[in-house]
């Protein structure tokens, strides 16, 4: 009997490669690479290498930085004798955006059309949701309880977690829409993920930093 010869793989085709990526995606790529359509591609395969790489101890932290606050506003509504949930308390002092975000996360969690169960709605609040519950808008009311959510800080000032977060926030955003991210202060960005995480447990941090993959993709620039 004859085997079928292995397909032969043609070597990528750089202009087809450039019209469907679009040139003008590529510009800022073609604009550092002297033009060289070979090495802007290169640079940006490399630039979604390193998303990849960022998303996932970007992941770990949304989950833990989510569970750690919602672990405190649950003590806060246990320790005020408040029966319900927190996100569902309108007591609780939410603007408008978080009420309406909490809504729409209430409504996805419970598309099944039984009990939803509580942790099915807190993982459906987005990290933006989280995000902005860290701003200062919340200083004097939520605050002085969610600070206890991150008890290795070095204070419990509040925009000592928050400008962290809200650099990781709109990094995370950018590397979700497909963004560039080739250019910005990568290392400052892997800082402070591991800032974040050593503030809720050392050894979150610790355990997240032993996976990542993000100093090994750095090394690898084109």
């Amino acid at each position: 009997m004859h085997s079928t010869p292995p397909t032969l793989i043609k070597p990528p085709d750089d202009k087809a490669v450039i019209e469907l990526i679009t040139p003008d995606r590529l510009n800022p790529y073609l604009g550092v690479c002297a033009g060289d359509p070979a090495a802007a591609l290169a640079l940006y395969r490399w630039n979604s290498d390193l998303a990849a790489a960022f998303f996932e101890p970007l992941g770990h932290l949304e989950i833990m930085l989510r569970n750690a606050v919602d672990a405190r506003l649950v003590a806060r509504q246990q320790r005020r004798g408040r029966p319900a949930e927190w996100y569902a308390d309108t007591a609780v002092p939410l603007s408008g955006k978080a009420r309406a975000d909490i809504v729409q996360a209430q409504q996805r969690a419970g598309r099944g059309g039984t009990a939803t169960p509580r942790g099915k709605i807190i993982a459906e609040l987005s990290f933006g949701f989280w995000r902005f519950l860290l701003a200062r808008q919340y200083k004097t009311t939520l605050w002085p309880d969610m600070a206890g959510a991150f008890p290795h800080a070095p204070n419990r000032a509040l925009n000592t977690v928050e400008d962290p977060v809200k650099r990781l926030h709109k990094f995370r955003n950018r590397i979700a829409h497909h963004e560039g991210i080739w250019h910005l202060p990568l290392e400052a960005r892997r800082d402070d993920i591991q800032i974040v995480l050593g503030f809720i447990a050392p050894a979150a941090a610790a355990w997240v930093a032993d996976a990542s993959r993000i100093d090994d993709v750095l090394a690898r620039r084109p």
